[in-house]
């Protein structure tokens, strides 16, 4: 008698889920409309006029005064279940390798890792004569990272939203555009930029594009 008393109670919850309509599984919708989710991003020549990519895939830009240039996306369209009131919920996500401190030093971080942080904790940077890490350099000075982030004295590393902090983002967009920064101290080197594209950041399926976009200031 006690066996069956434990069994009932055990299967109530499941039994109360099925009396009261809910259900527990989760979408299985594919984000995107065609059953694929695509993505495309360039440097905008509207801004950038002399921009080019070659055959082997590096952008060239000239720096000819303005302090950005532009990246502009293109992304497919959303299943309407993750659209909200005529808002897809497309999150896209901007990193880049390039650092800027002082007026007179820049600095690329090797081997990084986008979106995490390997190297912000980890990997030892050259400068000068000094062997500092970026949390190191953070407390000489407040780097800012070209796609438009700072590291500040006071960023925490270890934060559990410490990785959304090493990034900027563009929500809610087909056509997403970032403005990266540019001056005439990167003229003759090669930036990384990196690209996450969500498709659906809330529940149900998720689809995520990574994208590099290499640079060449001239």
């Amino acid at each position: 008698m006690l066996k069956k008393l434990i069994l009932a109670f055990s299967l109530s919850p499941l039994l109360a889920c099925s009396w009261l309509g809910i259900d527990e599984k989760i979408d299985e919708t594919y984000p995107c409309l065609d059953g694929n989710c695509h993505s495309y991003f360039k440097i905008d020549p509207w801004v950038s006029p002399s921009t080019y990519q070659d055959q082997s895939g590096y952008w060239h830009i000239k720096f000819w005064g303005p302090k950005y240039f532009t990246i502009t996306g293109k992304l497919d369209e959303l299943n309407p279940k993750y659209v909200i009131n005529d808002v897809p919920l497309i999150e896209v996500a901007f990193d880049s390798n390039y650092w800027i401190a002082f007026d007179d030093l820049s600095f690329i971080i090797p081997l990084y890792s986008a979106f995490g942080l390997q190297t912000q904790t980890g990997t030892k940077i050259p400068v000068k004569n000094a062997i500092l890490n970026i949390g190191e350099i953070a407390k000489l000075m407040e780097p800012l990272n070209v796609v438009g982030y700072q590291i500040t004295k006071k960023t925490c590393f270890t934060c559990p939203y410490a990785e959304r902090l090493f990034a900027t983002y563009s929500n809610y967009s087909y056509n997403p555009r970032q403005q990266i920064y540019l001056d005439e101290r990167m003229v003759g080197d090669t930036l990384e930029v990196y690209v996450k594209v969500i498709f659906n950041f809330d529940s149900g399926i998720q689809e995520k594009n990574f994208h590099t976009l290499k640079v060449i200031v001239e």
